[in-house]
């Protein structure tokens, strides 16, 4: 054998793995190229920010990891005023970076908490001081929460508002509730006041009628799209317009009703229990728990396509460039038996 056949034999042997692991065929059949892992070791994540290179996960235990490519993680510790409540789906949920974060390191958080016996969730700032987060302010507070359905995503808008998703805290009958923060999309400003155009006056509610909502996002078009929890399966994928119900618990999946608004989307018998949600180039994608994939839906709610699904359940997405990040949720006790290990998943398409 000539020296140069054994070389090309040794390289094409290393490159293997990396084909087997990141291009396999997916339950349809199909591969997904370009898909790599770059990070391992994640603690329940729940959510991806990205600043300059640099990502903060949330674990829900009460940390941040840090990462940025060619660097080992920092795992950095969260103190809040009100301790972080770890209790099934609960504990430190959303998170923000700020715009002018890289100067005054300032972000939102979404975190879980018990006063007593009562499961609660509040919206609190966050200043990043060496490698501790610290709450440095509590915009919103005594949020109904739960076992599960706490709802906790966070995002701003086009408007430069903050944006929170809750859930019905396991209570169906909240969700109609306008009194009440449970089961609602809710809109602040960035000090924590109600906005004078909110659709309800002196009301954080931007629309209610909403189970248990995980995914928020804007298209180009600045249309906001929400993803939520569904009853049943009928998940669904909805346009969210201010002082808008979207029917829960009355209504459900395309059930009609005067007055409640119908999905853009809904899944019908299948499960999906949908979580991060992304816009990018005229699409919707979509990180599903129960569904073990990342599901791509059009702007219209047509030409739904699983993409990827060998990675187990997936809670977050973030689009970074033309990049998607993907984090992982097989360690939250809901996975599948004896996972020890999440991840950080890079899909450049």
């Amino acid at each position: 054998m000539s020296k140069i056949l054994l070389v090309l034999l040794i390289f094409l042997a290393a490159c293997a793995p990396w084909e087997e692991e990141n291009n396999k065929p997916n339950e349809s059949g199909n591969k997904n190229t370009g898909i790599k892992t770059v990070l391992t070791n994640l603690h329940s994540p729940w959510d991806i920010e990205e600043s300059h290179g640099i990502f903060y996960i949330t674990e829900r235990e009460g940390t941040i990891v840090k990462w940025e490519e060619g660097e080992q993680k920092k795992r950095e510790v969260v103190h809040t005023d009100k301790p972080i409540t770890q209790k099934g789906e609960g504990g430190l949920l959303g998170f923000k970076l700020l715009p002018d974060f890289p100067e005054n390191k300032v972000a939102l958080a979404y975190h879980t908490y018990q006063d007593g016996d009562t499961t609660l969730n509040r919206l609190v700032v966050l200043t990043l001081e060496g490698e501790t987060w610290k709450e440095t302010d509590v915009l919103l507070e005594r949020i109904p929460g739960a076992q599960f359905h706490n709802g906790g995503r966070i995002e701003l808008g086009p408007d430069h508002k903050i944006y929170v998703t809750t859930g019905d805290s396991l209570n169906k009958d909240l969700a109609q509730n306008k009194q009440s923060l449970a089961g609602k999309i809710l809109r602040l400003n960035r000090d924590g006041s109600v906005p004078k155009d909110n659709p309800f006056p002196d009301s954080y509610i931007y629309s209610y009628g909403h189970r248990n909502p995980q995914g928020l996002t804007w298209n180009e078009d600045g249309t906001l799209f929400a993803a939520e929890h569904g009853s049943d399966q009928h998940d669904e994928v909805n346009i969210i317009t201010p002082g808008s119900n979207y029917g829960w618990p009355i209504i459900r999946g395309k059930e009609e009703k005067k007055g409640m608004e119908t999905p853009l989307f809904e899944t019908g018998k299948n499960t999906w229990a949908p979580s991060g949600l992304a816009a990018y180039k005229g699409d919707l994608f979509i990180a599903t728990l129960r569904g073990k994939s990342l599901q791509k839906l059009s702007f219209t709610g047509s030409n739904p396509e699983m993409v990827m699904n060998q990675f187990g359940r997936l809670r977050d997405v973030e689009i970074v460039g033309d990049d998607l990040y993907i984090i992982t949720n097989n360690t939250d006790g809901r996975g599948s038996p004896g996972a020890q290990d999440d991840k950080l998943l890079k899909w450049r398409r």
